[in-house]
């Protein structure tokens, strides 16, 4: 399957008035190479394994495979990830025809929050949020993978 998706960094809270949904997500990678990163998750009550591959030039598509696994495995794969887990709650927010994905980070990475909103295609318009900042799609810096291994806190 492939993954079309844009990233923004958030300018405000107002997103968390706004969420029906929000979950913790603890993740860490099995391999964090930008040709083929290999990601184990646990989200809210759920175990998942996912495949990724290298993005496409403009950042915003590339492939995704996904499994649900017991989130005992996942535990199990966690502790043989590289260093630098992922720790955040996503809250899942509404806009027009849309959901964003918004990420708020914590431990290394705390003070990051990234929206993401998933597209049928790289241009299809969509409405944007007033809390939506600027656009960092293809940026892989603000990729999961990378701040595994480069954290927020480090950053200049």
């Amino acid at each position: 399957m492939i993954e079309t998706e844009r990233k923004f960094l958030v300018l405000n809270d107002n997103y968390k008035h706004e969420a029906f949904v929000q979950k913790r997500i603890v993740q860490g990678y099995l391999s964090s190479v930008p040709e083929r990163t290999v990601r184990v998750r646990i989200k809210g009550e759920q175990g998942f394994l996912t495949i990724k591959g290298k993005s496409n030039e403009s950042g915003t598509s590339r492939m995704e495979w996904e499994k649900e696994i017991t989130v005992a495995d996942a535990e199990q794969l966690l502790a043989l990830c590289e260093k630098g887990a992922i720790d955040k709650i996503r809250y899942e927010v509404k806009a027009g025809n849309h959901i964003f994905e918004v990420d708020e980070f914590f431990g290394d990475n705390a003070g990051l929050v990234i929206a993401e909103v998933e597209l049928a295609e790289e241009n299809e318009a969509f409405e944007k949020p007033l809390w939506l900042g600027e656009e960092v799609t293809g940026s892989e810096r603000y990729y999961n993978a990378y701040l595994s291994r480069n954290p927020y806190n480090t950053w200049q």
